[in-house]
């Protein structure tokens, strides 16, 4: 089987030929599909993201993992209420690497996913800003406008891996701090904590179907909604399950979806060919599953569906 490694080489003695995306653009009727969750949850410090983000993950599949940036956090809460989960610690948060993580959870089965925290992805050691940082320094002159054209592709990459992912994903995000000043019940005003937006790239919330943003007095308030069941709820010390209980009733509302592992199974396939794996982008694109993370067989390095076909076909079409 033909690696990526070896692709890039025959595209450079092969002439730039690309007949892999070339989608159809006709219309057809909208159907609704059974799907899973795309939940995020940001607060400050101290608000119950992790525990919160726990329940939930457990209520909607109880064979769930975590990936965990936050030293072990999620760990603290293992076995407590019954909630136990495998997970996966990182110190590196280069976007790729999540990307890697989601692909290996998928391989492994996981029906649900907690990213504990998207943050450090985006701030973190490693994350998006060093690599616009290192990339503008390296190869742009310190031009950090230069420095987009290598971290901007990468966000986007990651995002999409996050949103193809075939099981749940619930991601915590860390909130920026304010202090407004508020009346207490003395009528004395006084300082309060608040959180103002996710500590990740500005508008990634809108890629969510559920944001929720909780307090320091663990508060939950759903902002953004598109399960009419959820949509402006004010829940007190929230219970994650319930809230995952009513999620699956809107998701599983819906004709049964294709499963992404039979397009990778025929991708990967020993017996595949150029004009199968081109026929085979069509019809993945046509589903929009281009970006579901996998590892690729030959280098066990992590990738996109849709980006292990083109390059697998083009290994085969110089072959």
């Amino acid at each position: 089987m033909a690696s990526i490694s070896d692709a890039v080489n025959n595209r450079r003695q092969q002439p730039a030929v690309d007949d892999f995306g070339n989608a159809d653009f006709s219309f057809a009727p909208a159907t609704r599909e059974k799907a899973k969750a795309r939940l995020a949850l940001m607060g400050v410090s101290g608000s119950g993201k992790t525990w919160t983000g726990l329940r939930i993950a457990h209520g909607l599949d109880t064979r769930f993992a975590v990936i965990d940036t936050e030293r072990g956090a999620a760990s603290k809460y293992a076995g407590i209420n019954g909630i136990s989960f495998d997970t996966l610690q990182l110190t590196s948060f280069d976007p790729r690497n999540l990307i890697k993580a989601l692909a290996a959870a998928a391989a492994a089965g996981y029906g649900a996913v907690l990213v504990d925290s998207l943050s450090h992805f985006w701030s973190g050691t490693d994350g998006t800003l060093e690599q616009v940082d290192k990339a503008a320094k390296e190869r742009y002159g310190k031009n950090t406008f230069g420095g987009w054209k290598e971290g901007t592709p990468l966000q986007n990459s990651m995002v999409d891996a996050l949103l193809s992912y075939p099981g749940h994903i619930v991601a915590t995000m860390r909130a920026h701090t304010e202090w407004s000043l508020e009346r207490n019940g003395n009528g004395s005003l006084e300082p309060k904590r608040i959180g103002t937006r996710p500590e990740q790239r500005r508008g990634v919330e809108y890629e969510f179907d559920v944001v929720a943003q909780m307090d320091v007095n663990n508060t939950l308030s759903v902002i953004k909604s598109r399960c009419p069941a959820l949509h402006g709820q004010v829940v007190e010390q929230p219970d994650g399950q319930q809230l995952a209980a009513t999620l699956l009733d809107w998701l599983n509302d819906g004709a049964a979806p294709v499963d992404p592992s039979t397009y990778i199974d025929r991708a990967t396939a020993a017996d595949a060919t150029y004009d199968g794996l081109r026929a085979l982008y069509g019809e993945v694109e046509s589903r929009g599953l281009q970006a579901t993370p996998m590892l690729d067989p030959a280098t066990g390095d992590g990738t996109s569906l849709g980006d292990y076909i083109r390059t697998r076909g083009t290994a085969l079409r110089a072959q």
